[in-house]
């Protein structure tokens, strides 16, 4: 009765199950970024886009209807011909390209504040910066954004295709004691900003000491800068020494604000019979300028008229420049800042289809060479492990053969004194014999690893095919939880399997334990960590719906998916090991120190790091310091040799076990 039960239950989780996973498919391979999920066109009205194969157009004016339908047969055969030479060019799969008119508006938008120095993001809007006239409005933003932090607002910063724009105020802001704190204390933590404009984040264009300009393309660009502040020691040598001798993060410091910025916009024309264009690049250069208004203009920040007096700190007719800086906007109490921006459009050959190149590969800055090293490296590795396996395989193994098709000649009499087992021969009959200790964790760790490693193979290769980009904010971390929902079902099977091998009765306990063991204790660290970033009012916290959104995935989809791999795992047949295990086991005497099993463990994650150390360095520097990381390719073929790593390591490893 209880197994008819069972299997009811399970049929209606299969049919719902069934269900889930066609819709989580669907969004995974449907979904649009946010960033094209709506807009306001140039009349200030919101509207909202499908993702269609036809690029969408902004202008003021409708399009003539016959232009339009003649613009769709064109650009349908060039997407056609980007699908048919898809290895030469790289091509975002549904995501469809946006074109603007000349002065259509081109909307900027601003995520969260970002540092490389810590790991908790704060909101754009908590510091003082202008805010939009409207009010602060958030972009639609889907489940792998809010899980990764970004937190996606409108700007006031008004961009219009071709349109140069020359020391446009946005506002003024009268720093009081607790938000001068604040924008010093962000500035000092190196917090960066993080603008977006079609979907492009921006680039840093930044000047040395030489004043040589370069540009970086990941991690936005700084809020601030600081100076060590030592006119307070100079000329006393005593308080020099004394600043010597405390840290340099104690030294007091001067901060400075970056209240200009020359928007940089860089487009392309895809259809030169229809005036339309394309974003294709973006960049910002921020400035310091201590703002004065002409006639000694004294602005309070809300009368409107203040917006349109001239500055003797910047001109009307030209793009500011870092030698035409006289003084820095210092941050202390009742500082006056006012924030203006210039606009620059740069025609640029870069196609639409390749414009993430340059900032996924940061402009060339780490050669294709490294990643070749680190395969190279790990090729070694492999077959070092390889030969070290065969030559134990071709010495050892063939000469116990040797002996054993030796003792087949004897007679009877002369076998039982010729018998001599030694070795791992000893134990041939114990080998798989259950763990004496917790058969069941062990047979849980077992599946759980099962499905975490099927969940990583599953991301890098959609990772590396396209479909798992850095345009597509949050779809690694959308995909990553839905094969990992989905992969339930292996580790339920596995974990099933293994415990029925073992004879194991509490087949219940152990499904229950393989669904809810690991996941749980990653859910548990996930919240425990959401409620301090809560306290700590970092954009980073997920917001609870998320947070249901999450648990409702474990409980209804993940589950019912390990009890549905279990249920045909105990359905099959047990595990048939090619030795008998005997019924009493064998006494083994202690191992030496070198060959004890806790110095085996340690040892073994050694080899597979070697084999791993230099794409692990990339992969977490890219999280650590907020860069770009979209080798894929490097990563699939370095996963899978780590893989085999593991398993040559075991092989040896196991082997000396043995053989102690």
């Amino acid at each position: 009765k209880t197994s008819s039960l069972l299997s009811r239950w399970l049929r209606i989780n299969l049919a719902f199950i069934g269900v889930v996973g066609i819709v989580v498919a669907i969004f995974i391979i449907t979904s649009v970024p946010p960033s094209s999920a709506s807009h306001r066109n140039a009349n200030g009205e919101e509207s909202h886009r499908i993702p269609l194969p036809v690029p969408k157009v902004y202008t003021r004016t409708q399009i003539n209807s016959k232009m339009a339908f003649g613009s769709f047969l064109s650009r349908a055969a060039v997407v056609a011909s980007l699908a048919a030479h898809c290895t030469r060019a790289y091509y975002v799969p549904g995501i469809a390209p946006d074109e603007f008119a000349v002065e259509a508006d081109v909307p900027l938008k601003v995520n969260s504040l970002t540092s490389v120095h810590t790991q908790v993001p704060k909101g754009y809007y908590r510091l003082p910066f202008c805010e939009p006239e409207g009010g602060v409005e958030m972009a639609n933003e889907n489940l792998g954004e809010f899980l990764t932090g970004n937190k996606i607002q409108n700007s006031p910063y008004k961009l219009k295709m071709q349109q140069e724009t020359f020391c446009e105020k946005i506002c003024q802001i009268e720093l009081t004691a607790e938000s001068a704190k604040d924008l010093h204390k962000h500035i000092e933590r190196g917090y960066h900003h993080n603008w977006i404009i079609d979907n492009l984040p921006s680039a840093f264009i930044r000047h040395d000491k030489q004043g040589e300009e370069s540009t970086h393309y990941a991690g936005g660009f700084p809020i601030g800068f600081v100076i060590a502040d030592k006119s307070a020691t100079e000329g006393d040598e005593s308080a020099t020494k004394k600043v010597k001798k405390i840290k340099p993060r104690n030294i007091p410091k001067t901060a400075y604000v970056y209240n200009h910025v020359n928007i940089v916009v860089d487009y392309h024309q895809f259809d030169p019979a229809i005036s339309t264009y394309r974003v294709v690049g973006f960049a910002v250069e921020p400035m310091s300028i201590a703002h004065k208004f002409a006639d000694d203009f004294t602005w309070d920040g809300k009368d409107k008229a203040g917006l349109t007096k001239p500055l003797t700190t910047c001109m009307t007719d030209a793009h500011m420049k870092y030698d035409n800086i006289a003084l820095f906007q210092v941050v202390k109490p009742g500082e006056k800042i006012l924030y203006t921006y210039d606009v620059i459009w740069k025609p640029s050959p870069t196609a639409w289809s390749t414009r993430w190149d340059v900032y996924l590969s940061e402009d060339h800055l780490v050669p294709a060479q490294v990643h070749w090293y680190s395969i190279t490296n790990s090729i070694l590795v492999v077959l070092f492990l390889s030969l070290l396996v065969v030559s134990i395989l071709v010495r050892n193994l063939r000469r116990d053969i040797d002996a054993y098709n030796a003792l087949a000649a004897l007679a009877d009499e002369e076998q039982d004194e010729e018998v001599d087992e030694t070795g791992w021969k000893l134990v041939h009959a114990d080998v798989f014999r259950p763990p004496q200790t917790m058969p069941m964790l062990y047979c849980v760790f077992i599946g759980s690893g099962s499905q975490l490693g099927l969940t990583i193979l599953l991301s890098i290769i959609f990772s590396a095919v396209g479909f798992l980009n850095p345009a597509r904010r949050g779809s690694l971390v959308n995909a990553m939880l839905s094969f990992y929902m989905l992969s339930g079902i292996v580790a339920g099977y596995i974990s099933s399997r293994l415990y029925k091998a073992f004879r194991g009765r509490l087949w219940q306990l152990c499904t229950v334990m393989t669904a809810t063991l690991f996941p749980g204790a990653a859910f548990c660290i996930f919240l425990f960590f959401n409620i301090i970033l809560w306290f700590l009012h970092s954009s980073a916290s997920a917001p609870f719906l998320d947070v249901i959104i999450v648990a409702a995935m474990w409980c209804c989809v993940s589950i019912p998916l390990v009890f549905l791999g279990a249920y045909f795992g105990y359905k099959k047949d047990a595990i048939e090991f090619p030795t008998v295990t005997s019924t009493i086991s064998r006494a083994i005497p202690p191992p030496q120190a070198i060959l004890h099993p806790v110095v085996g463990m340690l040892i073994a994650g050694i080899v597979p790091f070697a084999a791993a150390y230099v794409e692990l360095f990339f992969i977490m520097t890219s999280l650590w310091m907020d860069q770009y990381y979209y080798v894929f390719g490097f990563t699939l073929i370095v996963y899978l040799i780590l893989i085999l790593t593991c398993a040559e390591v075991t092989v040896l490893l196991v082997y000396y076990q043995l053989c102690a």
